[in-house]
């Protein structure tokens, strides 16, 4: 059966055509922001609001309509209208009204009414019709909570009855006692609906993908839920979980056209959760490769923080750097490297720039050079200096027969690379400077010939304190360590409760001040601005962000990013 619009029938680029046709691509872009807003908009609404916002399920019920096989599944487990009361300026509603603004659709009287809980989107399948000779066409599937299903099929009927008036060929059929409504002809703007059940309205870019997803429910062993590997997953969720995704890693690698050469980690789950200070994104990765955790778990912070300076705007801690490069961080590190950049090499161009420049200036392997060396405690810092575009450095080593070792071949790399090792004396305490000798020149009035002079430049400085060994970039940093008290950054209360709310023990942490540090980290990764403008309930009350892995179970790496929000 075919609808048509009996008026004529517009012109294919016409905005009426573009702005009913374009439905399915505004209302996924709509509910992808949405998910960007909760982050900055949940715990403001958890904090201030009575209203029981914790899901009751943590999984979504809407994962048996999409297949096993699936690459990327999402889901927000709560309505998005409770959300109201954390607007300040009323972003919310401003991004229901610039989304729908092009499909004739008006959220409140026509969508609200009967959503419930719950919106999951999925790219379905790589390739709609699997026939690579004519390009590749993903298969997306939305799947929305309904708790008036009445509402929702009239709002179906609505919606395809505006496309048919806006000129576009329709038609109904029947499918395993389904009614589906799509599009006559496959187009890049197609759009297809159908009320399943009681419970449930799907949208979908191609009635192939409705049809996928009803076989998925009617026959369980084809659905998400029976994979072993989503069980395994899922079982890993925190109760109350607000959001939740699900990666097949291999097929989200060739979604972008990439085939992993190196592939450790099947799937990933990631889940989003409240906390009074912030939100807590905790994932898993899942294998059956064997793996070797970087180093042992720990359930105290690491006491090298006490010789990092609160002003630090990147902190990273831990212990035992040794055999990092055959951990199960270095192999997700390198899976994710080749999912995200295709190779090595596009990656140090694009992200990991500065560490080969690092490398390339002190003539040094991190790996070899460094890293072979730390068995113990370590914190690494960055200190933004508002005079300068580099940051100044802190790095802190626990001492050990390897760590004077290290230091020593350290001290014999700077002689190589022309630097002169001075001992000197600062606050009574002996350090070593690896030092560059330069000539200046300066004004005179005595025939207009400059004077020159030999200055000294400090490249590095490092001393023995206490248990430690303490690296920094310049003698200023190294004076402020040596002379503050109480002013390190494991007395910072931002980074106290950015740690209390990742789960102990833990392999140390990442620890990064969004105000402090976002001017380097947008240097280094431009696209940052973009993904700002788009997020920016978000980063306008982003503090910081602290990272940490913990777990050492067999086939597991668990960790999670808690995301600190001024309140």
């Amino acid at each position: 059966m075919r609808i048509s619009s009996q008026s004529p029938v517009p012109n294919p680029q016409s905005p009426t055509m573009n702005n009913q046709r374009s439905f399915f691509g505004f209302f996924v872009a709509g509910a992808i922001a949405l998910l960007v807003i909760v982050l900055g908009g949940f715990y403001w609404f958890f904090i201030k609001s009575p209203v029981n916002l914790i899901s009751s399920s943590s999984q979504p019920s809407a994962a048996a309509f999409v297949s096993k096989l699936s690459p990327v599944t999402v889901s927000l487990l709560a309505n998005p209208d409770r959300l109201q009361a954390l607007e300040r300026e009323g972003e919310l509603s401003k991004l229901k009204t610039s989304l729908l603004a092009k499909s004739s659709i008006d959220y409140k009287e026509d969508i609200q009414p009967w959503l419930g809980d719950e919106i999951t989107l999925a790219i379905t399948t790589l390739d709609i019709d699997r026939d690579s000779e004519n390009g590749q066409q993903p298969g997306y599937l939305m799947a929305l909570a309904t708790n008036k299903p009445d509402k929702s099929r009239e709002f179906i009927e609505l919606l395809f009855s505006k496309r048919a008036l806006a000129g576009a060929n329709l038609e109904v059929e029947q499918y395993k006692g389904i009614k589906l409504l799509h599009d006559s002809q496959p187009k890049q703007d197609s759009l297809a609906g159908a009320a399943i059940g009681e419970n449930f309205v799907l949208f979908a870019n191609d009635p192939k993908v409705l049809r996928e997803a009803i076989n998925n429910i009617q026959a369980p062993d084809l659905n998400l839920t029976s994979s072993p590997e989503y069980q395994t997953a899922a079982q890993q969720l925190p109760k109350g979980s607000l959001a939740v995704a699900f990666l097949n890693l291999p097929t989200v690698a060739k979604l972008q056209g990439l085939e992993l050469s190196e592939q450790t980690y099947d799937s990933e789950i990631i889940s989003l959760g409240l906390n009074p200070k912030g939100l807590l994104a905790e994932t898993t990765f899942l294998t059956s490769s064997p793996t070797v955790a970087s180093s042992r778990l720990l359930s105290q912070p690491i006491k090298a923080l006490r010789y990092i300076p609160t002003s630090a705007g990147l902190a990273i801690s831990g212990s035992n750097l040794s055999n990092l490069g055959d951990s199960d961080l270095a192999k997700l590190g390198k899976q994710l490297t080749a999912t995200l950049y295709g190779s090595k090499e596009n990656a140090t161009s694009r992200f990991l720039q500065p560490l080969a420049e690092f490398e390339k200036r002190w003539g040094i392997n991190l790996a070899e050079d460094i890293f072979s060396w730390i068995k113990g405690e370590y914190a690494l810092a960055l200190l933004p200096q508002k005079a300068k575009t580099d940051p100044s450095w802190v790095f802190v080593v626990e001492q050990s027969e390897d760590v004077q070792q290290g230091v020593s071949h350290l001290d014999a790399i700077a002689t190589s690379n022309g630097l002169n090792i001075i001992p000197l004396t600062l606050e009574q305490q002996k350090i070593s400077a690896w030092t560059e000798l330069a000539t200046a020149a300066k004004k005179t009035n005595t025939n207009n010939k400059p004077s020159l002079s030999i200055e000294t430049k400090v490249r590095g400085v490092h001393t023995t304190v206490g248990n430690y060994e303490i690296f920094t970039s310049d003698l200023e940093i190294l004076d402020e360590i040596l002379t503050s008290k109480n002013n390190s950054l494991i007395d910072n209360p931002n980074f106290q409760d950015s740690i209390a709310a990742i789960p102990q023990p833990n392999q140390g942490y990442i620890y990064l001040d969004w105000t402090k540090s976002h001017d380097i980290v947008e240097r280094q990764l431009p696209i940052l601005k973009v993904v700002e403008i788009l997020g920016q309930p978000f980063f306008n009350r982003l503090r910081s962000l602290t990272l940490s892995s913990y777990s050492n179970e067999t086939g597991l790496l668990k960790g999670g990013v808690f995301f600190q929000l001024n309140r």
